[in-house]
Parts: C-alpha cells; sequence; structure tokens
C-alpha cells in the first residue's frame, strides 16, 4: 500500500548526512552508539555509515524498549534488553526512531547513565516537538511532524517499517 510521503528517500538520506556532520562537529565526541530497537534500526544503520565517512567509527550496543501499544505511545517503557558495562565511563549517542512524548529517550538515558555512562546524547530521525514531551532530541533530522509516521523503521502495528520513506499511516 502507497502512504502519503511526508519525507523522501533522498530528502532522509541528504539530513542524515548532515546530521552526521553536526554530531561529528559537536563538543560531544561519541564513543559508542546504541540504537533503540526495534524502530530505530534503518535510520542507525544509516547514520553510522554516515558518521564513519566523518571519521566517527562506533562500537554498537542495542537497547530493546518497548513504548507504543498499538499507536498510542505509553508513559511506561518496557526493558526488554537494557545496556550492560560497555557503556561505562563512554560518551554515548542514543539512537531512536521517533521522539514522540520523549519516555523511550528518557528511560534509555536513565539506562546508561546507571550504567556509568559519562554523557548522552539523542539523535533521532523525526523529534515531533511536542510541548509536553519528557524529552527533546539533540539532533533530529526532522521536527513538528503531528502525524502518525510509517516507514524507514517505524511501523504501524508491524506494517509498513520497511518503506524507504517516511509516510503517513493510513
Amino acid at each position: 500500500m502507497h502512504r502519503e510521503i511526508l519525507f523522501s528517500e533522498s530528502e532522509i538520506a541528504a539530513r542524515v548526512k548532515t546530521l552526521a556532520a553536526q554530531i561529528a562537529a559537536s563538543p560531544f565526541r561519541p564513543e559508542i552508539a546504541s540504537p533503540i530497537l526495534v524502530g530505530a534500526y534503518v535510520f542507525a544503520s544509516d547514520l553510522l555509515r554516515a558518521l564513519t565517512s566523518e571519521g566517527i567509527s562506533l562500537p554498537t550496543e542495542f537497547l530493546w524498549l518497548r513504548s507504543y501499544t498499538g499507536r498510542a505511545a505509553t508513559k511506561g517503557v518496557s526493558v526488554l534488553i537494557g545496556p550492560n558495562e560497555n557503556f561505562r565511563d563512554k560518551n554515548v549517542l542514543i539512537i531512536d526512531g521517533v521522539l514522540d512524548g520523549g519516555h523511550t529517550i528518557a528511560k534509555a538515558r536513565e539506562l546508561v547513565l546507571a550504567q556509568g555512562a559519562r554523557t548522552v546524547l539523542s539523535a533521532v530521525v523525526v523529534d515531533k516537538a511536542r510541548a509536553d514531551a519528557v524529552e527533546k532530541a539533540d539532533f533530529a533530522a526532522f521536527t513538528d511532524v503531528e502525524e502518525f509516521i510509517v516507514g524507514y523503521g517505524m511501523d504501524d502495528g508491524g506494517s509498513d517499517r520497511a518503506l524507504p520513506y517516511i509516510g503517513k499511516a493510513g
């Protein structure tokens, strides 16, 4: 099924390249990447390759957190796989697909800091920039999206995750 495209493949690729350059130029020098499964895996792959082109090759440790029930973001975040000792004394770059209410990023930050991370910054494809969000992304490819989105790793009840663009869910 074709969805209304909000951000095309080429727009996403350009923004990922720009984000990598911004991260590389920032005073924060990440030492480990921590993508949040499942929604961040496509973005994380592209961002990590773009960071390598900027001279930053990062080891990767996945977190697996769940904060959606259907289309509703929940305040409670389930931890399916948490951080390990590899985060200790490291500058961590948390990577996620979409920041809606901010609860997943907040939980990820809390978990990696509890494992002894030195600093934690976040990069997302879409920061919805909601006024009531408990977190804001440090780096975002796109902001101020109101729609429920799919594609580029994000899904609607398991559907449309593999779309090469970001579209509006039906």
